[in-house]
């Protein structure tokens, strides 16, 4: 069967779903009021609070949530088959993402720009803000280390890419300061900047001077340098280059680098997919993956729903929503096109990431060769997505080189949005824990800043073995399906209060808050019992613990909201009018 038509099915599909449910859900549900007056305009302060333009606002939502992980996600689920992971990722984004990045957004404007955890106190009371504030904490800081080790390792693996990623930075601030100072246009400049960050991708693929190389640096392959092998060296400085970025970039006001950076990205967003769906179109690959893999060493049934998170549902959009996105909303009624229009741009780039990976091999055989174990799927989705990207954009005349090199450029920007948006929502937890124990140190910008990328820098870090520095970044990833799900369970949840509460239909928030739940207390208490546990084969003290602790926390938010939702008790909180 042709990938074509795969891609013709989910974009149809995703169209009906914005078109109609999106509408739906915007009328019926959340009941959107233009006349509102909302936290961007309410607490205007130029730095976190910024009336932002509809489609600036788009491509900052877009590729903050849509960094590394609805490509790695769904790259990994084809090893169950191709069906599967495209029917989760399908339904998962029409029915339950679009409703719960929507709906975050929606909550959160409408209670002065507050997070998913302050907001969790007023529905189902302070014990739970306090639960609900660990698990995201702790998911944003696996989200900060392993997007971090993603980068680098990008880098590592692609040196000319470096140049490209860098030149970036100039090129959005100098946008920034001539829309936001200037009151200029930011269209034209955006896509000359990515015409600049292209051609130095172009360049530096035939130029080795361009290309970064740090492993080369330190001696290549298989040198140490001051006791350490060059690999984990180059790994090192560029895990501390990233962190001096993200704290710069995390501290200053939005419009001076991550509004210009984000809508900078969201046009090459756009430029990925149609090289991408259009490379599909004139190459016309067959897939040769299987429909369902019946030798599977695990069972799809639950893991697949933990395995694509971002793509189909994902705790962190409803982070970024009440994060950032809610306080630069200029217009209560753009909520529909940011929140729900931003899940099917992630579906969209899910969907593509599935058809490039199951149409790259040339026979089953060598897929399932590659593809042999979940842990063998595990290492080699995304390695093997930007080679099948590649593959594809060649099919519109593009060399195999400078392709993999665009497509890693695409994936590094992507990926280092996420991770400054990430670090600036962890500083905002961090103060706000500072005010809930009185700790004032703690809610100054760059204590809560410092304590947020050290952290971060440190699980990244952690040596696991010989191989030195970087090996323990992904130390945590196991956790990060399981807490970003109940993540986004937990969201729908208050979700579904604060409606019933206006007397409105919760059932659109409440039925794929019971799916998303039950499939990830499953997966997770298999996880921490038989997998984790001191008295498992597979032992793992520190991913029992946390685990432990989390599923601990979930259940008593959990059985905490259930009552509240079953009674109708809590604090008020400001109804929509």
């Amino acid at each position: 069967m042709s990938g074509i038509w795969l891609a013709i099915a989910g974009i149809i599909i995703f169209a009906l779903g914005y078109k109609y449910y999106s509408k739906f859900i915007a009328e019926k549900i959340y009941r959107l009021d233009p006349n509102y007056v909302t936290p961007a305009h309410k607490y205007k302060d130029g730095v976190d609070f910024v009336p932002t333009n509809k489609f600036v606002l788009w491509g900052h939502h877009f590729t903050s949530v849509a960094g590394a992980a609805p490509i790695v996600g769904p790259a990994i689920a084809v090893y169950w088959g191709w069906l599967p992971a495209i029917l989760w990722v399908l339904l998962g984004t029409v029915f339950a993402a679009g409703v719960h990045d929507f709906g975050t957004l929606v909550l959160s404007v409408r209670n002065k720009g507050q997070s998913m955890g302050t907001l969790a106190s007023k529905l189902i009371g302070e014990r739970a803000k306090k639960l609900f504030l660990f698990i995201i904490l702790l998911l944003v800081l696996m989200v900060n280390a392993v997007f971090a080790w993603v980068i680098a390792n990008l880098f590592i693996s692609f040196p000319a890419s470096v140049v490209s990623v860098f030149i970036q930075i100039p090129l959005a601030i100098w946008i920034g300061y001539r829309v936001y100072k200037k009151k200029g246009n930011m269209l034209l400049p955006s896509v000359i900047a990515l015409a600049v960050m292209y051609l130095a991708a172009i360049v530096a693929s035939y130029v080795p001077i361009l290309q970064i190389d740090l492993v080369k640096y330190f001696g290549g392959e298989g040198a140490t340098f001051l006791g350490a092998n060059a690999t984990s060296m180059a790994f090192f400085v560029w895990i501390v280059v990233l962190m001096v970025y993200v704290y710069i970039a995390s501290t200053l006001p939005v419009w001076k680098l991550l509004q210009p950076r984000d809508y900078i990205n969201s046009h090459q967003l756009l430029v990925g997919l149609g090289l991408l769906y259009l490379g599909l179109l004139f190459t016309n690959p067959e897939v040769t993956a299987p429909v369902s893999n019946g030798q599977a060493d695990t069972s799809w049934f639950p893991l697949l729903f933990i395995t694509i998170a971002c793509g189909a549902i994902s705790g962190f959009h409803g982070l970024v929503s009440s994060g950032t996105t809610s306080k630069q909303l200029n217009n209560e009624s753009e909520a529909r096109f940011v929140g729900y229009l931003g899940a099917v741009g992630e579906g969209a780039l899910a969907l593509i990431a599935i058809i490039a990976v199951i149409t790259f091999f040339p026979t089953a055989g060598e897929f399932s060769a590659t593809y042999s174990s979940f842990t063998a799927a595990s290492g080699a989705g995304l390695t093997v997505f930007i080679q099948g990207a590649a593959q594809l954009a060649t099919g519109l005349g593009i060399p195999a080189s400078v392709a993999s090199t665009i497509v890693s450029v695409i994936i590094v920007s992507f990926a280092a949005t996420t991770l400054d948006s990430s670090v600036r929502l962890m500083r905002y937890i961090i103060s706000e824990l500072g005010v809930e124990y009185n700790i004032q140190p703690l809610t100054k910008v760059h204590v809560a800043t410092t304590a947020a990328v050290v952290s971060s820098a440190a699980l990244t870090l952690i040596p696991q073995g010989p191989k030195g520095f970087g090996s323990g970044g992904y130390l945590l990833w196991p956790l990060f399906g399981t807490s970003n799900q109940l993540l986004a369970g937990i969201s729908l949840l208050l979700i579904s209060i604060w409606l019933k509460r206006l007397g409105r239909n919760y059932w659109p928030t409440l039925i794929p808050m019971l799916f998303l739940m039950f499939m990830t207390l499953w997966a997770m208490i298999d996880q921490v019992l038989t997998e984790w546990a001191p008295w498992a084969a597979g032992s793992d003290w520190l991913l029992f613990s946390f685990g432990a602790i989390i599923l601990v926390f979930t259940i008593w938010i959990l059985l905490t909201a259930a009552s509240v939702l079953l009674k109708g008790k809590g604090d008020d909180i400001e109804k929509i009018a």
